[in-house]
């Protein structure tokens, strides 16, 4: 009895994970792109979400010299985690790459309004993502593109080797 009193006292301190409805992702999505968040490579991997100083490490873009050291903004997965992170209430996807985010969701056949939309390939044993924007539906994405733009809503085709769709 005494342990069960315990383990009730001890779990009933920790927050629990608010799973947001799909509209109130994409809600909070259109929201950051209103405030007009600049792109930055490495941007948005701070200890918390949100915009950060981005880094020149292991940038490739086409600006020179790398801007990103300079520019408070976000990169793609930047963006999504900030986006998770205030409609969970908690930090879901963590401070990784793409490729450390879609191992921390599930795959969907079916998208929805919110889901995580991830580029690059994705196979059984191998995880190689480029880019991930926040699914709004109709085929479009919100997502932090490219060094010079603004967060944005895309058409998912204009990246050409969709990966698939995730959850959390």
């Amino acid at each position: 009895m005494a342990i069960a009193l315990i383990l009730l006292t001890a779990t009933a301190s920790v927050p629990l994970l608010r799973f947001p409805a799909p509209s109130a992702i994409v809600r909070i999505a259109y929201e950051i792109q209103q405030r007009g968040v600049v792109y930055s490579w490495g941007g948005g991997h701070g200890t918390d979400p949100g915009p950060s100083k981005g880094t020149c490490l292991g940038y490739r873009g086409k600006t020179r010299p790398c801007p990103a050291a300079r520019t408070r903004g976000l990169d793609c997965s930047g963006f999504t985690r900030w986006v998770y992170a205030r409609a969970f209430g908690a930090d879901v996807l963590g401070p990784g790459t793409t490729d450390a985010h879609v191992r921390r969701l599930r795959r969907v056949g079916s998208a929805e309004p919110g889901d995580l939309v991830f580029f690059g390939k994705i196979t059984k044993n191998t995880v190689k993502t480029h880019h991930v924007g926040v699914y709004l539906g109709h085929g479009k994405m919100m997502n932090a593109p490219e060094t010079g733009a603004s967060v944005r809503v895309d058409d998912i085709r204009r990246i050409k080797d969709l990966a698939g769709f995730y959850r959390y």
